[in-house]
This record gives C-alpha cells, sequence and structure tokens, in this order.
C-alpha cells in the first residue's frame, strides 16, 4: 500500500501514481494537465433534462469501495484492456478515503448504485481519479453534481490529469504544467470543507 503521508505529498507536488501492466506503481505529472474550469463547466441540454428528471439520487460517499471498484472493472481502451487501478491502488485510495482526503461522488437508480466517480480533495484542489456507469448518464449526473458541490464550497481547481474526447464535452482544457502548479499552489492555500 502508498502510504497516505506520500500520496498527500505527491498530490500537492502536482504527482499521482497509476499501476502499469507489468504490477508496479508509476508516477505522472503530465504537460500539458487537464482541468476543468469550474466556471466554464459544460452541460448539455439533455444532460440538464436528465438532471432535472430525478432519474438519479447523488449520494456522497454512500459506498466509497464499490465506487473504486466499478471504476477498476470499467471497460478501458481495447488497446489496452488493464485497468490502472489495482489491488494496491485500491488499498490505498480506501485508506485515504478512511482518513477523509478520497470522495465518491455516487448516482443511485431504484436503491443500486448506478454509476460514479471519485478523487482526493485537498485543499480548494480536487483531483479526479476515475469515474464508471453502469446506466447510461449515471456518471455524467455524478460529474455535475461533483462540479456543483466544488462551486458552493469555494473549490477553485478541478483536476482531471489529462484530457479526453469525454471531458472535453464538459469544458476540459490543457494547460501547461508549469501554469497548472500555479493554480495548485493557489488551491492548496485555500480551506474549503469537501463533506
Amino acid at each position: 500500500m502508498i502510504a497516505t503521508d506520500l500520496l498527500v505529498s505527491a498530490y500537492a507536488s502536482g504527482w499521482f501514481p497509476m499501476a502499469v501492466g507489468d504490477g508496479s506503481i508509476r508516477w505522472f505529472s503530465p504537460d500539458p494537465r487537464g482541468i476543468i474550469p469550474l466556471d466554464a463547466f459544460h452541460v448539455s441540454r439533455r444532460l440538464a433534462r436528465v438532471m432535472r428528471s430525478g432519474a438519479f439520487a447523488i449520494e456522497i460517499n454512500r459506498d466509497f469501495e464499490a465506487v473504486i471498484r466499478g471504476c477498476a472493472e470499467a471497460p478501458r481502451d481495447p488497446e489496452d484492456p488493464g485497468t490502472w487501478i489495482d489491488a494496491e491502488i485500491y488499498e490505498s485510495y480506501c485508506a485515504l478515503h478512511r482518513a477523509g482526503l478520497a470522495h465518491s461522488i455516487e448516482a443511485w437508480q431504484d436503491g443500486r448504485l448506478a454509476g460514479g466517480l471519485y478523487g482526493v480533495a485537498l485543499g480548494g484542489a480536487f483531483f479526479g481519479e476515475s469515474m464508471f456507469h453502469h446506466v447510461t448518464d449515471a456518471s455524467k449526473v455524478a460529474l455535475a453534481a461533483l462540479v456543483e458541490r466544488l462551486r458552493a464550497r469555494g473549490f477553485t481547481l478541478l483536476d482531471t490529469q489529462w484530457t479526453t474526447a469525454h471531458l472535453e464535452q464538459f469544458g476540459a482544457i490543457e494547460i501547461p504544467r508549469r501554469a497548472y502548479l500555479v493554480r495548485l499552489t493557489d488551491a492548496l492555500s485555500r480551506t474549503p470543507e469537501f463533506q
């Protein structure tokens, strides 16, 4: 297991871990870095209708371990069917959750976990780690709920690590690592509460 204090120090310096195919853990600090500017988050009309419909109930930290398992089991790139969430990553983030630093945002439907995401909150930064869904739009609704929560509580940085076409539809952009570290330093100086 990766020590909680090491993970906290790494995130505060712009680094995060991932399991790689050979069973080892590697550390990454991408340049450019993916973020979603909280003031530019975009919700499509269709997704806004889904959110208004009440199809999903949003819960925070109701079943963190189920969320991280769902993310580990989610289909990946067909050319790389492995997962970056191995047993060591799983245990490490569960320990971060027990320490009050890792959180899950969950979309429930008919009493079942339909999708969600998890990440790490430090200061005014939220580091999104992974998301999954069993029901269409569940993870998107969870992401919108996360952004709403971050805005309401005074967070200033939503780190997505890298950008993907999926995240770009919500307003994700890439910024140079140097600019990211300036934003990170500012965010870490703030003291909002995630819970």
